[in-house]
C-alpha cells in the first residue's frame, strides 16, 4: 500500500466542509419561509455526512494530514446542519408555542453543544452516547406531520434531555451489529423521506406513516443492543 495523497485528503476535508455551505443555503431558505427547500438542502448535507467518513478512511486522511483535526471539522459542520439550522426552522415555522420558544430552542442548542463536547459522544465501539441530536430529522417530521405546537414542544424538550441519557444509539455507518440491513433500510427510508419533502405541502399521510419504519427499527435496535450490553455488564459484576 502506497503513501496516502495529501491533495486527495484535502479534497475529502473540503467535501466535509461543504456541509457548512449547505447549512448556510438552508438557513437562507428558512428565513424566506421556504421550508421545503431548507429541508432539501439539509438532506444533501446528510448525504455528505453519511459518506465523508468512508471517503476519509479510504483516503487515510489522518496519515496524509496528521496536523489537521478532521473530527473537529466534522463536529462544527454537524452542529450547523443537525442542530443550528433545525432550531432556526423551529423558530421560523413557529413549531412550538411562542412563549415556549426561548426555552425549547435554548434546550436544543445547549444540550447538543454540551453533548458534542463530551469525550464519549461517540464510543470506542462505534455507538452514539445519548440521543444523537438528529434534530434535522425530528424537525422534518414536525413540519410534515403538523402536530399541535404543545406536542412538538414537549417532544423536543424530552429529546433534549435524552442527549444526556445513559443509553447508546446505533451509529448507522459504523456499528457492526446488523450494519448491512440497517444501512439498506436507511437508504430506502432516505429515498422515501426525500419524496415526502419534495411533495410538501401536499404530503400523503400514508407515506408519512410508512416512513416511520426506519425510526422504529433504529430505536428498537439501539434499545435491544443497550439491553444486551446491560445484561452482559450485570453478569460480569455478579
Amino acid at each position: 500500500m502506497g503513501a496516502p495523497s495529501r491533495p486527495v485528503a484535502w479534497l475529502v476535508h473540503l467535501y466535509t466542509a461543504s456541509g457548512a455551505v449547505l447549512a448556510f443555503l438552508a438557513a437562507i431558505e428558512t428565513f424566506n419561509y421556504r421550508f421545503r427547500e431548507a429541508l432539501l438542502w439539509l438532506g444533501v448535507a446528510i448525504v455528505v455526512d453519511a459518506t465523508d467518513g468512508t471517503l476519509a478512511r479510504l483516503a487515510r486522511v489522518k496519515e496524509a494530514l496528521p496536523g489537521f483535526n478532521g473530527a473537529g471539522l466534522d463536529d462544527i459542520v454537524d452542529y450547523l446542519t443537525f442542530v443550528f439550522v433545525p432550531v432556526l426552522l423551529v423558530w421560523r415555522a413557529i413549531l412550538v408555542p411562542e412563549p415556549w420558544m426561548p426555552w425549547v430552542c435554548g434546550a436544543m442548542l445547549l444540550s447538543s453543544a454540551l453533548g458534542f463536547a463530551r469525550a464519549e459522544a461517540k464510543t470506542a465501539d462505534h455507538f452514539f452516547s445519548g440521543f444523537p441530536s438528529y434534530w434535522n430529522i425530528v424537525v422534518c417530521y414536525l413540519l410534515v406531520c403538523r402536530w399541535p405546537p404543545q406536542v412538538n414542544g414537549v417532544l423536543l424538550l424530552v429529546l433534549a434531555a435524552l442527549v444526556f441519557a445513559p443509553v447508546r444509539f446505533v451509529y448507522p455507518s459504523r456499528t457492526p451489529v446488523l450494519r448491512t440491513p440497517t444501512n439498506v433500510l436507511g437508504i430506502a427510508w432516505a429515498g422515501l423521506l426525500f419524496w415526502i419533502v419534495w411533495s410538501m405541502p401536499d404530503v400523503s399521510r400514508g407515506w408519512v406513516t410508512a416512513s416511520f419504519f426506519f425510526p422504529a427499527w433504529y430505536t428498537g435496535l439501539s434499545l435491544l443492543l443497550e439491553a444486551r450490553r446491560g445484561r452482559r455488564h450485570s453478569a460480569g459484576l455478579s
